[in-house]
């Protein structure tokens, strides 16, 4: 029997009324196992019209109060790891490990909106001038969304809400139509753990309710990770609505390989960046540039260690990469392999006929390996979105540095050596938001902010961190005067303050 997934908005389920559904699949057997219900207009200013309404007192109420809620959610999403991860699983074919792993990533924000406190703390200046003091404060801006990808369900939206809401704002969710369920499973622990109806909602939809969360009044802040192309239109749209938008896009994450490196420790770090979650995310390593003339013992060592894989379901204990998200985008990624040849790449490994025996409905796709790779071919200049590994060759630091700074996005990046001298000027000199020291994806631990360069964010702030709560708040200065109870009447000054 197929799964009915609606909205949560109010704090609780609301069924959708639009009549149109968007299928949900299982990626391991291609299978139909859930039908999601697309919102329409009304029912996104409904979601909306939700969170407004209960702005007006979560946000002027206590810190305490907020906490103490969030304290008891982190409790709760603890106790159901398991339980997400499945779902997360059925719906995005990620192995069940790797599923945990992201639930992990995501309470590291959970965290850090437990403490919320301390990075809400003002400023105080005392006697600027005579009895007059200066505060500096920061308040919620009221409501605001988050739209999330398909590839990390449960992750990505953690990025945003509990720092949002901790801060005083309430959330209009939208997630992936692709894999909704982990989302309204989030929305039911979250009204467990005592948040009052309407500070958290969930809008399942499409481009319909994306286009009118991005035009409406009430929505005060965007917040979406995505592909570059959706990135740069939520970013312009929204910001001509008079929002405030922080869009993360695409990648195309280079990691450099110097001839000093530890080989094994490069080849085991590429494998498991290129191939980890089956390439479906964003700090993928998709491009190994190889310096020098260790680049032929650098292939090999990969090539022997990506054929170890084992692919299947993610239901199996023993299966160390899943199947993708569709069909669809299965054939998509198979394209670049397939062309790759003919743009003067050295196919090493071409995963693309592969299958796993009783789940041959199953979107599969095995590892593939390119070697020699121009930056003209279209496996080198697109965000691929699936596991395969570009090998590109330098003869000097300089060309590699200057081959990864040419390229248009600025996500993440990773240099392998045993130089420190080396490490540092690469730190300082690469062009991206995020660097790996000997470290092959480079996601910032939660109290630092996590965002990239060029066409990978559009906005002005990173996401989570320090960040993250400046982008959900509004900053405040406060001037006071009192009188001292011996102070006579002073007279009226129609010149510019003094400060002296």
């Amino acid at each position: 029997m197929t799964k009915t997934v609606h909205h949560w908005i109010g704090g609780k389920t609301v069924e959708g009324t639009s009549g149109n559904w968007g299928p949900v699949t299982d990626p391991a057997t291609g299978a139909v196992t859930t039908q999601v219900a697309l919102a329409s207009v009304e029912e996104v200013d409904a979601a909306v019209q939700s969170a407004k309404d209960a702005f007006a007192t979560w946000g002027t109420s206590s810190l305490a109060q907020r906490t103490t809620i969030l304290f008891k959610f982190r409790a709760l999403l603890d106790a159901n790891r398991d339980a997400i991860a499945e779902l997360i699983v059925a719906e995005h074919g990620k192995v069940h490990s790797d599923a945990l792993g992201e639930v992990a990533r995501g309470l590291e924000i959970v965290d850090l909106a437990c403490g919320i406190t301390v990075q809400l703390k003002g400023e105080l200046s005392t006697q600027v001038s005579n009895r007059v003091d200066v505060a500096s404060i920061r308040q919620p801006v009221g409501v605001v969304a988050g739209i999330t990808p398909f590839n990390f369900p449960a992750m990505v939206p953690m990025w945003m809400f509990p720092i949002a809401i901790a801060t005083g704002n309430t959330f209009v969710l939208k997630p992936s139509e692709k894999d909704p369920s982990t989302a309204i499973k989030l929305a039911e622990l979250l009204a467990e753990a005592g948040l009052p109806d309407g500070v958290f909602n969930v809008l399942n939809g499409d481009k319909v309710s994306v286009d009118r969360l991005l035009e409406h009044p009430d929505v005060a802040a965007i917040s979406f990770v995505g592909s570059t192309p959706i990135a740069r239109h939520i970013h312009t749209t929204a910001s001509a609505n008079g929002k405030r938008v922080q869009a993360l896009g695409g990648a195309k994450n280079h990691m450099l390989v110097l001839p000093d490196a530890d080989l094994d420790a490069a080849a085991d770090a590429a494998v498991s960046a290129a191939y980890g979650s089956a390439g479906e995310r964003c700090m993928a390593i998709s491009a190994v540039v190889a310096v020098g003339a260790i680049g032929d013992e650098l292939v090999e060592k990969i090539r022997e260690r990506a054929e170890k894989i084992k692919i299947g379901p993610g239901t199996d204990p023993t299966s160390e990469m899943g199947p993708l998200i569709t069909a669809v985008h299965r054939d998509k990624v198979a394209s670049y392999v397939t062309g790759a040849a003919a743009e003067g790449c050295e196919v090493v490994l071409d995963g693309t006929g592969y299958t796993v025996e009783g789940h041959e409905n199953g979107h599969w796709i095995g590892l593939s390996l390119l070697d020699h790779v121009p930056t003209t071919a279209k496996a080198y200049q697109d965000e691929i979105f699936g596991p395969v590994l570009c090998v590109l060759r330098a003869d000097t630091y300089e060309e590699g540095l200057a081959l990864i700074n040419a390229s248009k996005f600025g996500n993440g990046t990773a240099i392998f050596t045993r130089d420190g001298g080396a490490a540092r000027r690469f730190q300082m000199e690469v062009q991206a938001g995020m660097v790996g020291v000997n470290v092959p994806i480079p996601v910032p631990v939660g109290y630092h902010s996590f965002g990239g360069w060029k066409d990978s964010l559009f906005g002005d702030h990173h996401i989570y961190g320090n960040d993250g709560v400046h982008f959900y708040t509004r900053g405040k200065v406060v001037t006071t005067r009192w009188s001292d109870p011996s102070d006579g009447p002073s007279g009226v000054d129609l010149g510019f303050p003094r400060n002296h």
